[in-house]
């Protein structure tokens, strides 16, 4: 029976990128060493690393006056590492309010600026997109920050923030964590993008941030090494030991995408299962509910509930007796969650609306 993960994160890996991680394990291309054994200084990670690099700028098409850093720490450091680098004490910032990882964020930049929230939808338990129309921005602010995908709560930007407000430039910086790399972006639109890789990237471990050159250099006086943009750019993200098997990996998804058609048929190969997922909830006649809607609804976590909680125990256990895994709902929010990256496959999709429909047809 072949078993299909719908983790949020650690997520579902493509199987021929594991199979070569497999095949490469002990002996990587014969130099009789494992990734994980090399020098990060050594010509074996050297040629890793820059590859990774080079195929990342290929399939996003990254400008050439962007730097790519490779960073440890999770999305959770980038909270503060972002504020401590482009702002100055008594700046403000602002922040769109989409969801549990958007008010993590706030948190965390609240404690190094004035943090003004353009707009929320909490007051619909964040199940939509404010209209951009009615976001209260700041004339003077450092930069807009949003998150485009809310893994928790299911939501996505279905657009691109304006990045020129009152007649200026605001650098726009964006949480992409769960769902980059699902879709053709204009990365020319952004000052910054940063991404936990455990998601549509590679293991856990690393995170990648996407910086314009001209924000780099401007990190408080007092903030620690680590913690300064410029010195990963300085030392093209070797200033320390960096994640290696986990660039490793990333690499090899790399080009695991350009092999398959790039983020375009990634693109069409998500909406896809997106809509059978949704189409599966919306005509079960009531017995599922997704609780956003519209455009708004995520093509990466589509969280749902069922229309009693009693039986929410009995549907965990027969999808993983069905081989169907990780599809409980985040403790906040209960229910369930499926979570379809890139790296899912289409099989794995149907065979979870058929256990879906069969369920519903024995329970309803």
């Amino acid at each position: 029976m072949t078993t299909y993960n719908f983790s949020s994160g650690p997520a579902v890996l493509p199987r021929d990128v594991l199979l070569q991680v497999q095949q490469e394990l002990t002996d990587w291309h014969g130099s009789g060493m494992s990734v994980m054994e090399m020098s990060h200084r050594g010509p074996e990670f050297t040629q890793i690393i820059a590859e990774a690099e080079a195929d990342l700028r290929a399939v996003l098409g990254i400008p050439a006056n962007y730097k790519v850093l490779f960073l440890q720490g999770g999305a959770h450091f980038q909270f503060g590492m972002i504020p401590l680098n482009l702002t100055r004490p008594g700046d403000t910032v602002d922040y769109v309010n989409t969801g549990s990882w958007s008010k993590t964020a706030i948190k965390e930049a609240q404690r190094y600026a004035n943090v003004n929230i353009v707009a929320s939808s909490e007051d619909r338990n964040f199940s939509y997109v404010p209209d951009e129309a009615g976001w209260q921005r700041s004339a003077d602010a450092r930069y807009l920050h949003y998150c485009s995908n809310e893994t928790i709560g299911g939501v996505e930007f279905p657009f691109i923030p304006q990045s020129s407000f009152a007649g200026k430039d605001i650098p726009l910086i964006c949480d992409m964590s769960s769902n980059i790399l699902s879709q053709p972006l204009d990365v020319s639109h952004y000052g910054l993008i940063y991404a936990g890789a455990q998601k549509n990237i590679g293991p856990s471990g690393m995170t990648i941030a996407i910086i314009r050159d001209d924000l780099i250099g401007h990190a408080r006086a007092d903030v620690p090494t680590m913690l300064n943009y410029k010195t990963h750019a300085d030392a093209g993200s070797l200033y320390n030991t960096p994640p290696s098997f986990a660039i490793y990996v990333a690499g090899l998804v790399f080009k695991w995408l350009q092999k398959n058609g790039g983020l375009e048929a990634m693109a069409r190969h998500n909406a896809t299962k997106a809509a059978l997922v949704y189409d599966a909830i919306d005509n079960s006649d009531g017995f599922y509910r997704a609780p956003v809607s519209g455009a708004a609804r995520s093509r990466m976590n589509v969280p749902f509930w069922l229309k009693d909680a009693a039986l929410d125990a009995d549907f965990l256990k027969g999808a993983e007796a069905a081989g169907l895994v990780q599809l409980k709902g985040h403790r906040s929010v209960g229910g369930m969650r499926a979570s379809i990256y890139n790296a899912m496959p289409l099989e794995g999709v149907q065979a979870l609306v058929a256990y879906m429909a069969d369920f519903a047809r024995r329970h309803g």
